[in-house]
Protein backbone atom coordinates (compact mmCIF):
# COMPACT_ATOMS: atom_id res chain seq x y z
CA UNK A 1 0.00 0.00 0.00
CA UNK A 2 1.13 3.26 -1.04
CA UNK A 3 2.51 5.75 2.09
CA UNK A 4 3.44 9.41 1.50
CA UNK A 5 6.54 10.22 3.17
CA UNK A 6 8.26 12.89 3.53
CA UNK A 7 11.62 14.76 2.94
CA UNK A 8 11.64 17.80 5.40
CA UNK A 9 14.50 20.53 5.37
CA UNK A 10 15.11 22.91 8.84
CA UNK A 11 16.57 25.79 7.11
CA UNK A 12 19.12 27.74 9.50
CA UNK A 13 20.80 30.64 9.59
CA UNK A 14 23.18 31.98 12.14
CA UNK A 15 21.57 29.57 14.27
CA UNK A 16 17.97 30.58 14.32
CA UNK A 17 15.36 28.00 11.90
CA UNK A 18 14.12 30.70 9.33
CA UNK A 19 12.20 28.16 7.60
CA UNK A 20 10.82 24.64 6.60
CA UNK A 21 10.71 22.82 3.23
CA UNK A 22 9.31 19.82 2.34
CA UNK A 23 9.10 17.09 -0.65
CA UNK A 24 6.71 14.16 -1.02
CA UNK A 25 7.01 10.94 -2.22
CA UNK A 26 4.50 8.11 -2.33
CA UNK A 27 6.47 4.94 -2.00
CA UNK A 28 5.38 1.08 -0.99
CA UNK A 29 8.52 0.07 -0.25
CA UNK A 30 9.89 -1.46 3.05
CA UNK A 31 10.87 1.36 5.84
CA UNK A 32 14.83 0.95 4.98
CA UNK A 33 14.01 1.83 1.85
CA UNK A 34 11.85 4.51 2.16
CA UNK A 35 14.52 6.23 4.16
CA UNK A 36 17.25 5.59 1.72
CA UNK A 37 14.94 6.78 -0.92
CA UNK A 38 14.91 10.45 0.70
CA UNK A 39 18.55 10.13 2.14
CA UNK A 40 19.36 9.51 -1.42
CA UNK A 41 17.39 12.78 -2.72
CA UNK A 42 17.73 15.28 -0.09
CA UNK A 43 20.38 17.05 -1.53
CA UNK A 44 18.40 17.49 -4.80
CA UNK A 45 14.82 17.70 -3.08
CA UNK A 46 15.85 20.96 -1.17
CA UNK A 47 15.97 23.15 -4.34
CA UNK A 48 12.15 22.31 -5.62
CA UNK A 49 10.19 21.82 -2.30
CA UNK A 50 7.62 23.58 -1.00
CA UNK A 51 8.40 26.25 1.54
CA UNK A 52 6.89 26.99 4.97
CA UNK A 53 7.08 29.45 7.49
CA UNK A 54 8.82 28.86 10.31
CA UNK A 55 7.17 29.55 14.07
CA UNK A 56 7.82 33.19 15.10
CA UNK A 57 7.68 33.65 19.14
CA UNK A 58 5.45 36.52 20.46
CA UNK A 59 8.11 39.59 19.22
CA UNK A 60 8.66 38.20 15.43
CA UNK A 61 12.12 36.24 16.34
CA UNK A 62 12.72 32.63 14.81
CA UNK A 63 12.80 30.11 16.92
CA UNK A 64 17.07 29.21 17.77
CA UNK A 65 17.86 25.76 16.71
CA UNK A 66 19.12 25.08 20.48
CA UNK A 67 15.49 25.27 21.15
CA UNK A 68 14.72 22.77 18.28
CA UNK A 69 17.04 20.40 19.29
CA UNK A 70 15.35 20.24 22.52
CA UNK A 71 12.05 19.25 21.27
CA UNK A 72 13.21 17.11 18.98
CA UNK A 73 15.47 14.89 22.02
CA UNK A 74 12.21 15.14 23.55
CA UNK A 75 10.37 14.08 20.38
CA UNK A 76 8.19 17.24 20.25
CA UNK A 77 9.54 18.64 16.49
CA UNK A 78 6.79 16.88 14.73
CA UNK A 79 4.14 19.76 16.25
CA UNK A 80 6.41 22.31 14.44
CA UNK A 81 5.32 20.04 11.25
CA UNK A 82 1.60 20.14 11.43
CA UNK A 83 1.01 21.94 8.49
CA UNK A 84 3.37 20.21 6.10
CA UNK A 85 1.68 17.50 7.44
CA UNK A 86 -1.95 18.47 6.50
CA UNK A 87 -0.55 20.16 3.08
CA UNK A 88 0.96 16.75 2.46
CA UNK A 89 -2.33 14.54 3.70
CA UNK A 90 0.58 12.21 5.42
CA UNK A 91 -0.75 9.77 7.85
CA UNK A 92 -0.29 9.22 11.63
CA UNK A 93 3.14 9.04 12.38
CA UNK A 94 4.40 9.58 9.24
CA UNK A 95 7.94 8.56 8.02
CA UNK A 96 10.15 11.55 7.48
CA UNK A 97 13.65 12.06 7.13
CA UNK A 98 14.83 15.82 8.29
CA UNK A 99 17.61 17.42 7.19
CA UNK A 100 19.15 20.59 7.94
CA UNK A 101 20.33 23.61 6.07
CA UNK A 102 22.99 25.67 8.01
CA UNK A 103 23.37 28.45 6.10
CA UNK A 104 22.94 27.44 2.84
CA UNK A 105 24.88 23.89 2.90
CA UNK A 106 22.34 20.92 2.93
CA UNK A 107 24.04 18.66 5.62
CA UNK A 108 22.58 15.06 4.30
CA UNK A 109 23.98 12.28 5.68
CA UNK A 110 25.17 9.64 3.23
Amino acid sequence: MNETILNIFLEIENGFVVGFKAKSYLSDDGDQQKIDLLKEKAKIDFTNSFHFDAPMNKHGEYMKYSSFAKLESRGMHFQLFEEMFAKFDVPENPLVCVTPVVDGEVRASE
